[in-house]
Order: structure tokens, then sequence, then C-alpha cells
């Protein structure tokens, strides 16, 4: 294991190279808990592939000259549509954790979602935001507790809650247990301190895990005792992207939680369109898994979404040189959506609407 850089060396130039850089500075567990998928790791590798199977068809001599990447989401202007998924414990990957991702996406004006599993408080990583902040929430099997995080949440300024769906259980995921993977001394998931613990589950069927599993009467339930939009988060079958919106959702985040989940399911550029087509821009539409490009955020939004979710990327910045190493992993895949937009001839996101995409 290295230490992290203090600072970026000239020949780190895409997020492939921040991925090689992480490695040498990571053990083997967290590398492993980082990079590791379900199972076979099938639908971490389509989540990755299925934006090459998409060709975009430029358009020239087209006016540039007020060209931008901005948008509102929930009312609020941003910058460009490229947000930090919500992902645990970022002391495993850094020293400085959440507190020095959350200034690597300030630097970069990038909203951020906050994972129910920091490592740090949420209310530290608030007070050092200079970007928004949402808050990713599994809805625990303790109701109550999952009620006092909402609510610390909206003490401490978080202008959305992202609500988990696709994980009421953990995936099997087998490169983590051959790596023997456990978390390290002094990193913990501290707002869950003083959850009431689960007992040892020794089967899935029947086990308390399942019984108190949520579902959408606990969204209603949500929606009624907080005054935060609500974001779905897990969502590929077009029936259930319209069950959230009749049942309240304010916004939908396509996503397979990065192939950590269940393993087999398809990529989520492979969904995208027919969730598109029947959420019919009744709310923001997100997706996550897989983005290494610009060119990957511009297909996103071709096919549909509004903004992207970056997740492992960001963790490869943190882990190789801490807050600089997120801003500057924003910052190339900023670039390079501009450079695609402009060589597409599409001057703004709502024009990257109606670019021509072709599918191999």
């Amino acid at each position: 294991m290295l230490p992290p850089l203090t600072s970026i060396p000239p020949h780190v130039v895409s997020l492939a190279d921040y991925e090689l850089l992480a490695r040498e500075r990571m053990s083997p567990s967290a590398w492993a808990y980082l990079s590791g998928g379900a199972a076979d790791e099938v639908t971490l590798e389509e989540n990755r592939t299925a934006f090459d199977r998409v060709r975009i068809l430029p358009r020239v001599l087209r006016d540039l000259s007020d060209a931008s990447t901005r948008l509102t989401l929930l009312g609020r202007e941003h910058a460009h549509p490229l947000l930090v998924a919500p992902t645990a414990y970022h002391r495993l990957f850094h020293p400085e954790g959440e507190h020095a991702t959350v200034m690597g996406a300030g630097a970069m004006e990038a909203g951020m979602v906050v994972s129910t599993q920091a490592s740090t408080t949420l209310e530290d990583i608030s007070a050092r935001a200079s970007a928004p902040l949402w808050f990713q929430l599994y809805l625990q099997p303790d109701r109550g507790f999952t009620l006092e995080l909402v609510k610390r949440a909206e003490a401490a300024g978080y202008e959305a809650l992202v609500v988990t769906v696709d994980a009421p259980l953990s995936g099997i995921r087998n490169r983590e247990q051959r790596a023997g993977h456990h978390l390290p001394p002094g990193v913990e998931a501290v707002n869950l301190r003083g959850m009431r613990a689960l007992g040892v589950q020794d089967r899935i069927f029947g086990s308390e895990l399942l019984a108190t599993a949520p579902t959408w009467r606990d969204l209603l339930w949500l929606k009624a005792h907080t005054r935060l939009p609500i974001f779905v988060k897990g969502v590929l079958h077009p029936d259930d992207a319209l069950l959230a919106v009749e049942q309240g959702a304010d916004g939908i985040i396509v996503s397979n939680h990065g192939g950590r989940t269940l393993d087999g399911v398809p990529a989520t550029m492979e969904v995208l369109p027919a969730i598109s087509a029947v959420v019919k821009g009744s709310v923001p539409l997100l997706l996550d898994g897989g983005i290494r490009r610009g060119t990957d955020v511009f297909k996103a939004l071709a096919c549909g979404a509004d903004a992207v979710l970056i997740g492992r990327p960001v963790l490869h910045g943190l882990a190789a040189a801490g807050a600089v190493g997120v801003a500057h992993v924003l910052r190339i895949l900023r670039m390079e959506l501009e450079v695609a937009m402009a060589l597409a001839g599409c001057p703004s996101l709502a024009a990257i609407r109606q670019a021509t995409l072709l599918r191999k």
C-alpha cells in the first residue's frame, strides 16, 4: 500500500488512471470491497460495457456560442449533471473520509448524496459542504430510528432523501468473501450508532430482516413524516417506475446498486430508455452504474436521464489523492462531457435529449 498523493502526476488524465492509483493505495480487503460485485459479477461488467454498445451520431456546424451544462433539479440550479453517488465508509479509502469527498465535490460544484453508512456524521459532512447535499436512506427495521435519521438530515440542511429500495438485504459478494473483507478499527457507520441491532440471521426466508423489509406502504409513511422531496433509488422495471410516481416519488434513480446486490439483472443503460418512456418527464430521472467517460454521461442523458451519479470513480480519486483527487475525477468527467457536447453539436443538455444514438 502506498500513501495518498499530495499532487496529481501529469500522466493521470482519465478515470482509468485513477483506478490504477487507487489500487496501489488500498489493502486487498478494501480493494475487494470497492471493486467487487455480486456473485459472478456479470451485472457489474454489463454496467460498463452497455455504454460501449451505443454510438453517438454527431451533428455539425451548430451554434455553440452559448453552450452550457447547467440544469435545474428540485428547483435548485446545478452547474452540471454530475452528482456524487451514495457510497459507504469513505474512511476505508482515505483518513479524511467523507470530509475530503464533500470538499472535492464542492470544489467542482457537484451535488453529493451522503450514505446512511457514511463513516463520518451527516452533520459534520454538511458543515463542510458548498454544493447541494441529499441524504441516502435505508429504511431500517427500526422505523423510529429511521425517522430520527430523517429529522437529523432535515435539521442539517439536506435538500432531498434518496431511498434505496433494491437492497432489503446484501447481495452475495464472493470477491469480498474470498478476501476476508472486514472493516478495520475506527471505521463504522457512525450515523447508525444507537440503533437496535438484529440478531444473527441464520436464514433468509422467515428472518427478521425480510419480515421488516420496506414496501410501498413505507414510502407513503415516509412522505407523511418529512418535508423533503424523495427520490426512489434502485428502479429497473418500468412498472416500478410508474408505481413510484403514483406513490408520490419526487424523482427516480435507475440503479442496480453498482452490480452489488442481484447478479444477472440488466445494466442500467439497457433499461433507461424504457423507464424514460413511461415516466415522460413527470419527475427527474437519474442514472448510476458504469460511467467512466464524459461520453457515457452524454449517452445517458440522450437516453432520458436528467443527471447521473458517479460512484466508484469518486472513491478512486479519494483513495489516490483525497479531496484533490475527487475534484480532479469530477473535472475530467465534466471536461469530457463538454467536449462531447461540442463535437456532437449539442450546446445544451436539452439538445442532448434530441441527439441521435446508434446501437450496435
